[in-house]
């Protein structure tokens, strides 16, 4: 039996005044829940005592009977049992080492979802009914789904600019591993270009923070002048700066995606470094720049689409002197300061651009790790007879 790959297709959509404050009151009691059963199984931590879903679910019918949480069963029950479900799965990630305890919800700073599975809504003829509402929801379809896709979970959410999303997890028989080619390409992020391909093809960085930074600063000064206590007004201002925020991300992330698409198209293997993100950003001057060029983003898609279509990822160790390291000879030069872009090999004489240079030497040692297994690197001689491994590499440049 062929298994397809699951995908979550995102849409817009307008709902009216009750679907809203129904969805609103939703969100309300889905984050209630959460909290309540993450505080009871935080005491039962405190005993030493593990709680297990089967648990949870039984307290939630409880709380429904009461007369302080009768609230609970005026909306549809299953993104609540969602939400236990969520709590779950992070706990098992909490006790297996893979996270971190469990936070509780904010009301003014989580994100606003709730989850309904198929016995909570209803996919047919191109319109979708959840539970609880009599009308569709009046969704844009920016874009088809499959065809004969049938849902089977359905996420409302709404973000910090009031906009409304509807989220539908499907097979998607489309999904299959392209052609194999031989083609291979190393790839630099940077920050005056986003990527640099061992091709020798630069990618201008769309800086799109930048781009939106003066009209994101008038809002921010605009919202800091609000009292807290003005609580329409504040609002406003609130989202008038989540708007901004919220157009700088999707053009971030539409880029991406155009860009990471392409690149798993055109190559059976794509080698990049395992940047270090969440350190990098600690350098006050550079973390600006950093977290607008989404080095993270760019690689998690980069990796779901090369699963997708039969592409290999190789991450090379980001200590690897990929900067350092002539690619014509394999002379490892002593420094490297960031301002030089451009330098000659003392032994080969050959001039490098930095980021090209770089680019190529990720695409020799990942096809190494391709062909021998992770944590290779090329064993290449110095001027001094010492190996290049074996030299103490510096933090890598961005």
């Amino acid at each position: 039996m062929t298994t397809h790959v699951k995908r979550a297709f995102k849409y817009r959509f307008y709902p009216t005044d009750a679907q809203a404050a129904e969805l609103s009151r939703t969100f309300g009691c889905v984050r209630k829940v959460y909290n309540m059963v993450l505080a009871a199984r935080t005491e039962a931590w405190a005993r030493q005592e593990r709680v297990n879903y089967n648990q949870t679910s039984a307290m939630l019918t409880a709380w429904k009977k009461t007369e302080d949480l009768a609230f609970l069963g005026e909306v549809s029950s299953v993104p609540l049992q969602q939400a236990l479900r969520h709590l779950q799965v992070a706990f098992t990630h909490f006790f297996g080492k893979r996270a971190k305890y469990p936070r509780f919800k904010s009301r003014k700073k989580s994100r606003k979802s709730a989850e309904y599975t198929t016995s909570a809504f209803r996919f047919l003829g191109g319109e979708l009914r959840l539970a609880k509402m009599s009308e569709p929801l009046a969704i844009v379809w920016s874009r088809p789904l499959p065809e004969g896709a049938s849902p089977s979970t359905v996420t409302v959410s709404q973000d910090a600019a009031g906009r409304w999303f509807v989220s539908m997890l499907c097979e998607d028989p489309t999904v299959k591993p392209l052609p194999s080619t031989d083609t291979a390409v190393g790839i630099d992020a940077g920050l005056n270009h986003l990527v640099t391909l061992s091709t020798g093809e630069k990618i201008t960085n769309p800086r799109h923070e930048r781009a939106d930074r003066i009209r994101l600063a008038k809002a921010q000064r605009e919202l800091s002048r609000k009292a807290k206590s003005d609580g329409a007004n504040r609002a406003k201002a609130r989202r008038r700066v989540a708007k901004i925020h919220a157009r700088v991300a999707d053009r971030r992330r539409d880029h991406l995606h155009k860009l990471t698409t392409r690149l798993v198209r055109e190559n059976q293997t794509l080698v990049i470094e395992d940047l270090t993100v969440r350190n990098m950003v600690r350098n006050r001057k550079l973390a600006r720049a950093i977290s607008d060029a989404a080095w993270s983003q760019f690689r998690s898609m980069l990796e779901y689409k090369a699963a997708w279509y039969g592409r290999e990822v190789v991450a090379v160790d980001r200590f690897f002197p990929s900067s350092k390291l002539c690619s014509t000879c394999g002379t490892l030069q002593e420094k490297m300061p960031l301002n030089v872009r451009e330098w000659a090999c003392e032994s080969c004489g050959t001039t490098h651009d930095r980021d090209v240079n770089a680019a190529k030497n990720l695409l020799a040692v990942g096809l190494t790790v391709s062909v021998c297994g992770a944590g290779v690197r090329p064993q290449r001689s110095t001027p001094g007879g010492q190996s290049a491994t074996k030299q103490k590499p510096s933090q890598r440049e961005p």
